[in-house]
């Protein structure tokens, strides 16, 4: 029976102080306002700010996860490059070191009754006056400490129990097995309560208590170390490939430092000693635990630190998505940046590759089934970030031996890298008008709206490949095509007027063609210009070959 009551008053300490946990880190946050926000994606604009304020934000939330997980969410969101957010997981690891100090050096030696309580009372009445306010926020997190003290308490008494029931000696960490017992403890109850803090605390109470020796409360904390990831790992599900890289940073990260601390574990003990004898400071397990643990986490953050930028580069390459992989430029690369004719050669087939790979989209963005949608704004997204590569790629061609001729082809190139992303974009507005649109009421309209698409695009295709013998042919083409666009106009409005189609229905589609016209006229536009430059690379050609021949 009494094994029973004990077994109890840990479980109920325990959720005491996850309890308390949840509520100091929800209140803070809440009261906070965007302070979280604006310190990790501020505050972290280098690796080195991003450890200064991932361990700051953490010790004022009292939660690493927490922190890992909004920025998971910032990376998910594209508000935070995945190379800043390292910074910010490794000094989540700092931070969350502060619970432990809070447990060893304050948590028993607190009076429960005069201090502990009172803040439970106090964060209550702070609730209680204005509940839907910030004051409320930091009740909750008043309560939440003066909860979090009462639940060491419980554990401690709990424990001390168990020592004068069953009379324990201190269990060691012998050999390889004791410590891959303890460690697997303390990863198996950090992955349970999904609190690394809940874990340490627990641990810290539990060799404050003489439930197990100090190696073993070691190897405890190092499994809770790794444990903290599985956090993080859940959050990326489904996220993004940055998000996901995040989370697999932070698995590497807290492995490689528990690996470290594993293998020296009796060289920080000892360092740990000589600190606290030379400081005159009481080595008491809580103590000594709150150093090792944090001695740990910053050793692990000096160790990989100067490693940053190579794990960010191997991070890159894995988790790689269609997204990504089809992002890549095929020609463009820093090696031709350095010559500029070839650059121009280069910039024409990745602007081709690009137009080519929309006029396979473009048929389907009407397309009002939602695989085909969704398949098309990915490749939508691709030629909008394709087109950013070969602006950045333009800007990064060597500037200093540029020829007249090759500066007005940058120029030109340029101009087309601008007309085809204006023409993903105007797709994007399409597709957004596509999800909502209604068929049109009369069959006859909504054959006659998609049939326009189709010869749309079939005109598209004759610029693409050049099958207009000169301009006069291609804009009489288009002049017939913009005819057949006003026509289908003028009956969609008649339409509505006559009440044989919603006006709605008939606001969209439209607007859906507007769309599509000026989609063709950037199109034409684009073609006339890559025209322009590759007859002026063709004059330079031969212009050259004629000065070779008249030397020769």
């Amino acid at each position: 029976m009494e094994s029973v009551v004990l077994l109890g008053s840990i479980i109920g300490g325990l959720g005491l102080f996850l309890l308390a946990i949840g509520m100091m880190t929800d209140g803070l946050k809440l009261a906070a306002g965007n302070a979280l926000r604006t310190l990790l994606a501020k505050w972290s604009k280098t690796p080195f700010r991003g450890v200064v304020s991932g361990a700051v934000m953490t010790a004022l939330v009292q939660s690493s996860s927490a922190v890992t997980v909004a920025s998971l969410g910032f990376v998910n969101a594209g508000l935070l490059s995945m190379r800043h957010a390292l910074g910010i997981v490794y000094g989540a690891n700092i931070g969350t070191t502060m619970t432990g100090w809070l447990v060893a050096m304050v948590g028993f030696k607190l009076n429960i009754q005069a201090v502990a309580l009172p803040m439970i009372g106090i964060g209550m009445i702070l609730k209680l006056l204005k509940p839907n306010s910030r004051l409320a926020s930091v009740g909750i997190a008043i309560a939440g400490f003066g909860l979090f003290f009462v639940g060491i308490d419980s554990l401690k008494t709990a424990f001390e129990g168990i020592v004068s029931t069953f009379d324990l000696s201190q269990f060691k960490a012998e050999g390889v097995e004791g410590f891959l017992m303890y460690l697997v403890i303390g990863f198996v109850m950090t992955v349970l309560t999904q609190s690394s803090s809940a874990s340490i605390a627990l641990t810290i109470t539990a060799a404050t208590s003489g439930i197990v020796g100090i190696y073993a409360a070691g190897a405890m904390v190092i499994g809770a170390n790794i444990g903290t990831t599985s956090t993080a790992i859940f959050a990326s599900i489904g996220a993004t490939s940055s998000a996901k890289r995040v989370a697999a940073a932070q698995v590497v990260f807290n492995l490689a430092t528990a690996f470290v601390a594993a293998l020296i574990l009796p060289l920080l003990f000892g360092l740990i000693h000589w600190i606290t004898a030379i400081a005159d400071i009481d080595a008491n397990p809580g103590i000594t635990l709150a150093i090792f643990h944090t001695l740990f986490n910053v050793l692990g953050v000096a160790l990989i630190f100067p490693m940053n930028d190579k794990l960010a580069s191997f991070l890159e390459r894995r988790f790689v998505s269609f997204e990504e992989d089809a992002s890549k430029p095929k020609y463009l690369d820093k090696n031709i940046a350095q010559t500029p004719d070839l650059a121009v050669n280069a910039l024409i087939l990745e602007l081709l590759s690009i137009a080519d790979r929309f006029l396979n989209t473009y048929p389907k963005l009407l397309s009002q089934r939602s695989n085909e949608t969704n398949v098309v704004e990915n490749e939508i997204n691709v030629v909008e970030t394709l087109c950013q590569h070969v602006s950045q790629f333009i800007v990064e061609v060597e500037r200093a031996a540029l020829s007249e001729e090759t500066t007005k082809a940058l120029s030109l190139l340029m101009r087309v890298e601008h007309y085809v992303y204006s023409i993903a974009q105007k797709s994007s507005a399409i597709l957004m008008l596509s999800s909502r649109r209604e068929n049109l009421s009369r069959p006859e309209l909504e054959g006659q709206l998609l049939n326009h698409l189709s010869v749309t695009t079939e005109f598209m295709k004759m610029v693409r490949w050049r099958q207009f013998d000169n301009s006069e042919a291609l804009n009489l083409q288009f002049g017939l095509l913009e005819k057949e666009h006003h026509k289908l106009k003028s009956a969609l409005v008649l339409g509505a007027t006559q009440g044989d189609i919603a006006v709605a229905q008939m606001t969209d589609a439209t607007e859906c063609m507007e769309y599509l016209l000026q989609i063709a006229q950037m199109w034409v536009k684009v073609f006339s210009r890559v025209q322009q430059v590759e007859d002026s690379i063709t004059t330079a050609n031969v212009s050259q070959t004629d000065s070779q021949t008249f030397l020769t």
